[in-house]
C-alpha cells in the first residue's frame, strides 16, 4: 500500500489542529487556561503526540486560540460590511468586540509574555482596526455616526466600556449607553 499523499497529510494535519483549538476552546472556555493538556487531545480525539508537535507549549495552544478568535473577530466584521444598515454592522460588531475583550483578556494574557506579546498584540490591534475602521466609514457615509469620530477613538472607548467589565451583559449594556454619544451633537 502507497503511503499518504503529502496533500492527504497536510490536510489531515489542519484537521487535528482544528480540534485542537476547537477543543482548547471550549475546556477553557470551561475551565481556564490551566486545563491539562491532556485533557484537551482527548476532546479533540487525537494523541498527545498529536498535539505537542502542533502546539510545543501551552502558549502556542493558547494563542493560537486567541488568534482564531480575532480572525472570527475580523471576518464577523467583514460580513457585516454587507448589512444593509451601516451603523447596525457597527455597534453590532462593537458589541461582539466589547463582549470579546471583557470575557477573554485572561486568555490573551496567559498564552504569550515579553517581545512575542508585542509583535502579536500589534498584529493583532492592526487587524482589529482595520475591520473598525471600514465599519466606521461606511456608517460615517451615510450620516448614521458623527463624522468627526475616528476609528482610534471608537476602539479606545469600546476598550473602557470592556476593561470596566468582565461581565458581557454589563459591557453590552455600557456599549448601549455609549452608543447614544455616538449619533448625537456635541
Amino acid at each position: 500500500m502507497a503511503p499518504p499523499s503529502g496533500r492527504a497529510r497536510r490536510a489531515d494535519a489542519e484537521r487535528n489542529a482544528r480540534l485542537l483549538v476547537a477543543a482548547a476552546r471550549e475546556l477553557f472556555d470551561e475551565r481556564g487556561p490551566d486545563v491539562a493538556l491532556d485533557e484537551v487531545a482527548r476532546r479533540a480525539g487525537v494523541g498527545n503526540a498529536t498535539l505537542y508537535r502542533h502546539y510545543p507549549t501551552r502558549g502556542d495552544l493558547l494563542t493560537a486560540v486567541y488568534a482564531d478568535e480575532i480572525a472570527a473577530l475580523c471576518d464577523r466584521g467583514a460580513a457585516l460590511l454587507r448589512e444593509p444598515d451601516p451603523a447596525e454592522a457597527l455597534f453590532t460588531w462593537l458589541e461582539a468586540f466589547v463582549v470579546h475583550v471583557a470575557t477573554r483578556r485572561t486568555l490573551a494574557f496567559a498564552g504569550v509574555d515579553g517581545e512575542r506579546r508585542t509583535a502579536l498584540f500589534e498584529r493583532w490591534h492592526a487587524s482589529l482596526t482595520s475591520t473598525a475602521e471600514k465599519l466606521l466609514s461606511r456608517a460615517q457615509e451615510v450620516g448614521a455616526v458623527r463624522a468627526d469620530l475616528t476609528v482610534a477613538e471608537v476602539l479606545a472607548l469600546a476598550n473602557a466600556v470592556a476593561v470596566s467589565e468582565t461581565d458581557a451583559g454589563r459591557a453590552r449594556r455600557l456599549l448601549a449607553i455609549l452608543r447614544h454619544g455616538f449619533s448625537g451633537p456635541d
